[in-house]
C-alpha cells in the first residue's frame, strides 16, 4: 500500500451513523463530499445467540442507505477483530462490492484465536481472508477523499484507527469522553501500549472529528457518537490531558478486573478473525464452536467423555 501524509484531506467527510441497540454498536458510512464514493466501517451482522439464529437486519439498512444514495462502495474498513459483535462485511461485499481490509496485525490474532477455537490448519492465518491488509501510515482514498491508517494497540494488537478526511475512526481505542477507554484485558492487550496510542491520536488536530464504535448511554443519556480530540483531551475521564501513563495503567488494569467477557466474544472471534465469513460447513449447517474455559477455569479433565 501506498504511504499517505501525517494527516487527511483538509475536506470534510460526510458521516452517517447506524446504530446496533443490541451490541451498542455505531456502524458508519462515509461519503467523499464531491463524489458518490464511500466506505463502510465496523458493519454488523445479526446474531440471536440463543436461538443461533443469524440475520441481516443492520446491515441491509446500510446496503438501503447506500443504494438509495446512488453511493459507490469502496471500502468495507473494520478496526480490529470485534469481540462483542459479528462483522456483516462479505455480505456487504456481496452486495455492493468494496475491499475489505483491516490492520496487518490480524495475523498474531489469528495465531491466538486459531489456537483457541482448535481451528486446525484450513484455517489460514495469513490475513488471506480480507482483500487488503493496512500497515501504519498506508493511504486510504474514498474518491477524492484521503486519508490514511494509523496502528492503534493495547484494546488488541491489532486495533486500528482510520483517519478520513478529517474524521478519525477510532474502534474500540476511545469511547465518549464521559465513558473513558477500551479494556486492555483480551489476549494481546496492554494497557500502557493503549495509552501511547490514544496519545497519538490525541496528538491530531483539536477540531478534527472522533466518532467511536460504542456507546453505552452511561446515567442513562442519550446516544452519542461523535466527539473531537479537543474534547477528548480536555473532558475523557480516563486520559484527559495530564493524565500519567502510570495512573492510566493503575486504573485500566484495576477495572479491567471487575469486568466480565462481552456476551457474544466468543462466536464474534470466530467470525472475525475469518472476515465475517463462518467456519467451514459440516455437511448442510454451520457450527460455532464454544471451547469451555478458554479464558480461565478449572481443569476439566475429569469430565472427559467415556467411550467416544
Amino acid at each position: 500500500m501506498q504511504s499517505a501524509q501525517a494527516a487527511g484531506s483538509a475536506l470534510k467527510a460526510v458521516v452517517t451513523p447506524f446504530f446496533d441497540e443490541p451490541t451498542n454498536t455505531l456502524s458508519y458510512v462515509v461519503r467523499d463530499p464531491d463524489s458518490k464514493a464511500c466506505a463502510v466501517v465496523d458493519s454488523v451482522l445479526d446474531l440471536d445467540y440463543p436461538s443461533g439464529t443469524i440475520s441481516y437486519t443492520s446491515a441491509d439498512q446500510i446496503i438501503s442507505f447506500i443504494r438509495d444514495n446512488q453511493l459507490e462502495l469502496d471500502w468495507i474498513l473494520e478496526t480490529h477483530v470485534h469481540a462483542d459483535h459479528l462483522s456483516a462485511a462479505p455480505y456487504i461485499q456481496q452486495e455492493l462490492g468494496g475491499r475489505i481490509a483491516i490492520g496487518d496485525h490480524i495475523t498474531t490474532v489469528q495465531e491466538t484465536f486459531g489456537e483457541v477455537f482448535a481451528a486446525g490448519q484450513r484455517f489460514a492465518r495469513d490475513g488471506s481472508q480480507f482483500d487488503v491488509l493496512l500497515s501504519e501510515g498506508d493511504a486510504i482514498n474514498i474518491g477524492g477523499l484521503t486519508g490514511y491508517a494509523m496502528h492503534t494497540p493495547g484494546h488488541t494488537p491489532a486495533c486500528m484507527t482510520y483517519v478520513l478526511g478529517d474524521a478519525i475512526f477510532v474502534g474500540d481505542t476511545l469511547f465518549m469522553p464521559d465513558y473513558g477507554t477500551a479494556r486492555c484485558d483480551f489476549p494481546g492487550g496492554d494497557a500502557a501500549t493503549l495509552f501511547r496510542s490514544i496519545k497519538r491520536i490525541l496528538a491530531l488536530p483539536e477540531d478534527m472529528r472522533i466518532f467511536v464504535c460504542h456507546d453505552y448511554l452511561p446515567n442513562g443519556r442519550e446516544l452519542e457518537f461523535e466527539t473531537t480530540v479537543g474534547a477528548e483531551r480536555k473532558d475523557n475521564i480516563h486520559v484527559h490531558d495530564g493524565t500519567s501513563e502510570e495512573t492510566f495503567v493503575a486504573m485500566r488494569e484495576k477495572r479491567d478486573a471487575t469486568l466480565g467477557m462481552p456476551t457474544l466474544i466468543l462466536p464474534s472471534l470466530q467470525v472475525n478473525m475469518r472476515a465475517g465469513h463462518m467456519p467451514p460447513a459440516e455437511g448442510e449447517r454451520f457450527f460455532l464452536k464454544l471451547p469451555l474455559n478458554a479464558f480461565g477455569g478449572p481443569d476439566l479433565g475429569r469430565l472427559a467423555p467415556k467411550g467416544e
